[in-house]
């Protein structure tokens, strides 16, 4: 086993290291969004309670760990569980954590590339009197990397490479380069957050116009802020608080195992852990909640918010929401929005690269600057199919499979691992030892028994999704290669017919019956109301794709609308769950020659 050399240089810098890792895009992009769309203010409640008695449990567990292994030379997640436990299962069930890292990482430098990106369209200007349609028009073209808006060929591919070599070149200096950046970077990004914020709080009715002429940004906060009580038993809405709290604290993964492994036994990790948690709930719920929904809410109207809330909405729209600040301003707010993003990003993709070069460091003495551009490798090999086939659905399998069903399925089974197996006398215990901090003994209890409970019901409840996605219940068009292309779902029910509005010799308009939420301002509540909707669709006459619907025809979902030859994104999709499952298996062969090894060498625990 080689010799440790690499340690945290402060308590402070471990602190802001792990709070760098929890703090994330998710933050600002995710959390406002996960809100609105799950009552606002009511979507506090179960967040906050999720927070408590499952975020801060698995810190406390994954904390506790990451020293445990740490103790006996073991820096990443497969041998930190085999340490825990006799049988030779847990160390496959520790790929997780490595395999979870390196799937994650390779979408997740893609949105980190486009924070780069953007940073540098905002300093030349790209966005200068761009309408919010040309703004939403661009992040459009950005990501198809056959078009290029800007002359720069194959944009996205080259910021999303510069912006992978940054990340291998700082993980190649260790946890000293981790440890600096995170010094840097997460000042910057609370200063950054506190400018916007105060925009945010200080916009009011002044970004107010002809076209949206009840906007308000006070409409955006009063929402995120007041309780729909309603929401509050719809299963819904906690399963949502759940995968954000798994989201934002990075929790499930196996990084904060790796980072804790480098601690001594002496070493806090009760205040630590819970420093850190709070640290990030403070960016997520204060900060989060007043940039995107209230300057958004600012300029286009709160029910313009609801309806198009989504990841991508702050790439689609605060580029425009700044030209109205005037050019000069407009360079200033872009730098430190997408610069607050990119701060956000980096600090957390450089911890999913700590448990491969752990591993590979512990079981086959590779070097840092080996471990970490064979981690570069191989996200770049994963992650190139996630930015050319971004817009065929390669991406969001990636973000499914590996960064929400991942992280339940090793949550739970590290939860039970610690409480029942390891044992929680045994587990209390490490978290208490050199704690600075006196743990409320309640949480005994909470770890044991609702925690994994808690998980455990997550685990259950998502089942029937994992299937519809393995079947791709969410396309009528299933098939890889295909001569005829049928109508997708108008309505989110799918119980709709369309109506064909509009036919041109390769496109097709429909309308169709829909409905919206909006916020009503004298209850304070959502409605739903009804509207027609339209969708169109475009075809390629190379291909042979001719439309074999009328003006005037009514159209039921899964009804044919057009024949040629079709090579439909399921093709894609099933690639991307092949890749993962890829390395997955990848992973395990090189846990088990690490195994080999250790038997070998005489040190393997049975």
């Amino acid at each position: 086993m080689s010799t440790k050399s690499d340690s945290w240089g402060s308590r402070v810098g471990l602190i802001l290291a792990m709070a760098g890792n929890a703090v994330g895009l998710g933050n600002f992009l995710r959390f406002p969004v996960q809100a609105v769309q799950n009552g606002g203010g009511a979507f506090i409640i179960p967040y906050l309670v999720c927070f408590l008695v499952m975020g801060i449990p698995l810190l406390f567990i994954e904390w506790s760990s990451g020293r445990f292994g740490g103790r006996s030379g073991n820096h990443s997640t497969p041998y930190i569980l085999d340490s825990m436990a006799k049988g030779r299962v847990w160390k496959y069930i520790g790929v997780f954590g490595i395999f979870t890292n390196i799937a994650v990482a390779a979408y997740y430098c893609y949105i980190e590339s486009w924070t780069m990106s953007y940073v540098y369209h905002s300093i030349v200007g790209t966005f200068n009197e761009m309408s919010q349609a040309d703004v939403a028009g661009f992040f459009n073209s950005y990501t198809n990397i056959a078009e290029s808006t800007t002359g720069i060929p194959y944009e996205a591919v080259i910021f999303y490479i510069i912006c992978l070599l940054l990340n291998t070149f700082i993980l190649s200096k260790g946890l000293g380069g981790i440890e600096k950046v995170a010094k840097i970077g997460m000042p910057l990004l609370i200063t950054f957050g506190v400018v916007l914020a105060v925009r945010g709080l200080t916009l009011g009715t002044s970004g107010a116009s002809d076209i949206f002429p009840d906007a308000n940004a006070w409409d955006g906060l009063n929402f995120l802020w007041t309780p729909q009580f309603d929401s509050l038993t719809s299963p819904k809405v906690w399963l949502a608080a759940a995968g954000q709290i798994f989201f934002t604290l990075s929790v499930g993964m196996g990084t904060i195992h790796c980072y804790a492994a480098y601690l001594k036994s002496k070493d806090d990790i009760a205040l630590n852990a819970v420093s850190a948690g709070f640290m990030n709930e403070f960016v997520e719920v204060v900060l989060g909640s007043l940039i995107v929904i209230p300057i958004a809410a600012g300029y286009l109207g709160l029910d313009w918010v609801i309806q198009n809330a989504g990841f991508g909405m702050a790439f689609q729209t605060m580029p425009y929401l700044f030209q109205q600040w005037g050019s000069g301003l407009a360079i200033v707010a872009g730098v430190c929005w997408f610069g607050l993003l990119f701060f956000a990003g980096i600090t957390s993709s450089l911890a999913m690269g700590t448990p491969w070069m752990g591993f590979m460091q512990d079981e086959f003495n590779w070097s840092k600057n080996k471990g970490a551009w064979s981690f570069g490798a191989l996200v770049l090999i994963m992650g190139l199919p996630t930015v050319i086939f971004y817009n065929e659905g390669l991406f969001d399998q990636y973000d499914y499979w590996a960064g929400t069903v991942s992280l339940v399925v090793f949550a739970f089974l590290e939860t039970v691992l610690f409480s029942y197996i390891f044992g929680i006398k045994k587990g209390w215990a490490e978290i208490n030892q050199g704690a600075d901090i006196k743990i409320p003994g309640f949480y005994k209890y909470i770890i044991l028994i609702v925690t994994p409970l808690l998980l455990g019901w997550v685990l259950v409840s998502s089942i029937p999704d994992w299937i519809d996605k393995v079947k791709d219940n969410d396309t009528n068009n299933k098939e890889w290669f295909a001569k005829e292309f049928y109508a997708e779902n108008f309505d989110a029910a799918g119980k709709n017919a369309g109506t064909v509005e509009e036919v041109g010799t390769n496109t097709v308009k429909f309308s169709f019956e829909d409905i919206k939420k909006v916020f009503d301002k004298e209850t304070e509540t959502v409605k739903t109301i009804t509207y027609t909707n339209y969708k169109e669709y475009k075809f390629k006459a190379k291909k042979n794709q001719v439309v074999v619907v009328q003006k005037g025809d009514i159209v039921k979902p899964n009804d044919i609308i057009a024949t040629g030859d079709f090579k439909n994104d399921t093709l894609y999709k099933f690639m991307g769950r092949m890749l993962l499952l890829s390395l997955f298996i990848f992973i395990s062969v090189i846990v088990y020659f690490a195994y080999k090894k250790r038997v070998k060498e005489g040190r393997a625990t049975l």
